[in-house]
């Protein structure tokens, strides 16, 4: 059943305004959530230096989601100079609260050594933080290192184990 289903239509400027208000008082969640409608153009421009703007306040004050999402932003230069020791900073920052998308690309980071020194022995342990929460992506990279004997010694049965969660949805 959609919001239209229940009599309830998609305001996005609505939401804009209602986030707007608590955001500039210093609320993270209005925040984070007034970054999203900068972010998607949603009752506002598209605007991804505002977005940015908008998360990195969250992000500052302790927001996951406002972490990972500005991390993003500096990984593929929206809104912000493209800097991927600066992604990896505020990916790490969502990686430890749990979220992981930030655990999977701090990851692949380690792994393919963007912003941050190559370390496979830290990598295979973001993928393995991020596999275990069902990130098929993550899945697959880890099986990848054990297939390949990076980060973790090679072992075809936990390669095989992993690929074959990955690719079991």
């Amino acid at each position: 059943m959609d919001d239209k289903d229940q009599g309830v239509s998609e305001d996005y400027a609505a939401a804009v305004k209602l986030y707007r208000e608590p955001a500039e008082r210093g609320n993270a969640k209005g925040q984070y959530n007034l970054g999203m409608m900068y972010n998607k153009g949603q009752g506002v421009p598209q605007d991804y230096a505002e977005a940015a703007k908008w998360y990195r306040k969250a992000a500052e004050q302790g927001f996951a989601e406002a972490q990972y999402n500005l991390g993003m932003m500096y990984h593929e230069g929206l809104g912000v100079p493209q800097e991927y020791a600066e992604a990896a900073k505020w990916y790490l920052k969502a990686a430890e609260q749990g979220i992981a998308s930030a655990q999977f690309n701090l990851g692949l980071m380690y792994d393919k050594r963007q912003g941050i020194q190559q370390n496979f022995d830290e990598a295979v342990k973001w993928y393995r933080k991020a596999a275990e929460q069902g990130n098929a992506e993550a899945q697959y990279n880890l099986g990848m290192m054990y297939f390949a004997g990076l980060g973790v010694p090679k072992d075809y049965t936990q390669a095989h184990m992993w690929f074959h969660l990955a690719t079991s949805r």
